[in-house]
């Protein structure tokens, strides 16, 4: 395994900040950590890393141990923090330079800064300094800094926050890029990050994990739920859409639209149209929602409120 986490829990003064919590991530990976603000996914990612203990449990990164072989996980490890740490009187060049010496890269310094800086895009800003960069420009040099001395795995912590529309595709796309090559776990509490550049999710709240599963599979989840928008011609009435079995709830949500929550069972858009037709209205449309990875997040952490 690239990343093996095991019960691990990490406890500030009367606080839990996780709470046992334990997965594998393989090699080749592109894993989403996924939660609010405050769930816990930056105190994962910097024990991970090796920038802060646990106070229980076990954690490795390519078999190493995070406490007791923590300068063998920090060779195998980039990691990019959510506060890009960057010296920005330094110019481009001459600041990977100096992280290529922390990681005593050796003779072939210069060849593998070339190979960086292409790789991040990064060429047309290459002799400027960092203070000079926009926020996009700062983030590729932040991933720069994490990839320069060819990590196994890479640790991602909000790598697009800040960033405009253009920034934001530009940083999914080179994730996704570097995520055909190395695993790589980046987290965020936005949905369409995850939905574009993961291969797996993995839900953390309140310091628990509480849903892991393949992306595809976690958006496809309907929690026994199906969700219908129908528009009629003409008003219709709620107590009849209420009593078709299946459903759950309806809405009225502009002019004859209307929301029909349903339970899975069965397909109760036909039921629909069978009762309008009875009643003498006409079904202008009839569609089933596509739920969405957004849509699980926000039921399963309100259902972990209950």
């Amino acid at each position: 395994m690239s990343v093996q986490v095991e019960h691990i829990t990490k406890i500030y003064g009367e606080q839990k900040a996780l709470d046992d919590v334990s997965f594998e991530v393989k090699p080749g990976e592109v894993v989403g950590l996924l939660g609010p603000n405050g769930a816990g996914k930056s105190t994962l990612m910097k024990i991970l890393t090796c920038f802060l203990p646990q106070t229980s449990g076990e954690a490795s990164v390519m078999g190493f141990d995070v406490l007791e072989e923590s300068v063998e996980v920090r060779k195998r490890v980039g990691y990019l923090p959510e506060n890009n740490p960057l010296y920005l009187d330094m110019y481009l060049k001459e600041y990977l330079e100096f992280i290529a010496h922390v990681h005593k890269l050796g003779k072939n310094i210069w060849n593998r800064i070339a190979e960086i800086i292409e790789l991040t895009g990064l060429g047309q800003e290459q002799n400027k300094k960092l203070g000079e960069l926009s926020k996009g420009y700062r983030q590729r040099v932040g991933i720069a800094q994490a990839l320069i001395h060819q990590p196994e795995v890479l640790i991602l912590d909000e790598p697009t926050s800040g960033l405009d529309p253009n920034q934001l595709v530009e940083i999914r796309n080179l994730i996704t890029k570097i995520g055909k090559e190395k695993t790589v776990i980046l987290s965020t509490h936005i949905m369409q990050e995850v939905e574009a550049v993961c291969d797996r999710t993995i839900i953390i709240h309140k310091g628990r994990i509480i849903a892991d599963d393949q992306t595809e599979n976690l958006s496809r989840q309907s929690a026994n739920r199906q969700v219908i928008i129908a528009e009629f011609d003409s008003p219709i009435d709620k107590n009849m859409l209420a009593s078709i079995q299946g459903v759950i709830k309806t809405e009225n949500t502009a002019g004859n639209t209307w929301r029909i929550e349903a339970t899975t069972e069965r397909d109760v858009r036909s039921d629909i149209f069978k009762a309008a037709v009875n009643e003498n209205k006409t079904v202008l449309s009839l569609n089933k929602e596509t739920r969405r990875l957004e849509d699980i997040f926000h039921q399963l952490t309100q259902n972990k409120e209950a």
